[in-house]
């Protein structure tokens, strides 16, 4: 799967508003097909900053995801409400889920 982790710095007037700001995006994207799963979190010590959490299935499922209509809306709406130009980690890892912490594994109850 392709994994991405990208940080999203707002422009403070809209970092309260950004979950509505960016909903059409989120839920175009989650439609797709090959989308794993797109997941935003705010972060606790920067309340302008937003992590989004995404995979896709295979490079076919992300070439798809920046080839469409809602990625293209998305690359002219939400620059004008970014302080800056987010910053991305991306990378194909051998595995199309989530794997558990072992180190922090909680006991059955």
């Amino acid at each position: 799967m392709i994994f991405i982790t990208a940080k999203f710095r707002v422009l403070p007037e809209y970092a309260d508003r950004w979950p509505e700001i960016s909903a059409d995006f989120t839920q175009a994207t989650r439609a797709e097909p090959g989308c794993l799963w797109f997941d935003w979190s705010r972060s606790v010590d920067d309340p302008t900053e937003y992590v989004l959490v995404e995979a896709f299935r295979d490079e076919d499922a992300g070439a798809a995801h920046v080839q469409s209509e809602h990625f293209r809306t998305a690359q002219r709406m939400l620059p004008p409400r970014l302080a800056e130009t987010p910053r991305i980690v991306n990378t194909t890892v051998e595995q199309d889920d989530w794997s558990e912490l072992g180190e922090l594994a909680v006991p059955e109850r």
